[in-house]
Parts: C-alpha cells; sequence; structure tokens
C-alpha cells in the first residue's frame, strides 16, 4: 500500500439493511474501511474492506467519524423534523 494514500471520506446513511449513520474511507479510490453508528442494534461498528489498512488511517478515520456522525443514537419514535404540507 502506498506510503501517503489519498484520503476520501463519504457520509453516508443506511436504512434498508440496517438504520443509522457513518462514514466510508476510501483509500486511492478503494473503499478501505467504514464506520457505522447503527440506531437499531445501539453500536458503532468498524468494518474492513482491505487487508493491511494502516494504523494512521484507521486512527484518522476514527476522529473524522467523531467529528462528522453525531454520537447520540436516534429513537424510531422520535418526532420528525420534517415540515408537513
Amino acid at each position: 500500500m502506498d506510503s501517503n494514500p489519498q484520503i476520501k471520506v463519504v457520509v453516508a446513511s443506511d436504512v434498508h439493511d440496517r438504520d443509522g449513520i457513518g462514514v466510508e474511507i476510501y483509500l486511492d479510490d478503494e473503499l478501505t474501511l467504514e464506520i457505522f453508528r447503527d440506531d437499531t442494534k445501539k453500536s458503532r461498528e468498524v468494518s474492513l474492506y482491505k487487508k493491511d489498512v494502516p494504523l494512521s488511517v484507521v486512527e484518522e478515520s476514527i476522529t473524522i467519524f467523531k467529528r462528522e456522525i453525531p454520537w447520540a443514537f436516534t429513537e424510531d419514535d422520535e418526532p420528525s423534523t420534517k415540515i408537513s404540507a
């Protein structure tokens, strides 16, 4: 793996197979890892899609996740913030 891979971050939500939000981390345009806040399971999970991810990338990814994704879980019964017509 390149010693200075180019990191791209995508904030993405998922409400189909699971319910939550997370960050996808791409190194040199390849999905490498994801950190996801699952509101249904009340958990935060890391999924690795490549082998031998540098620790510095994992640490930076965690920092990005904590900065970009609200820490609190959302509840299904919370009132919607959408304005109805």
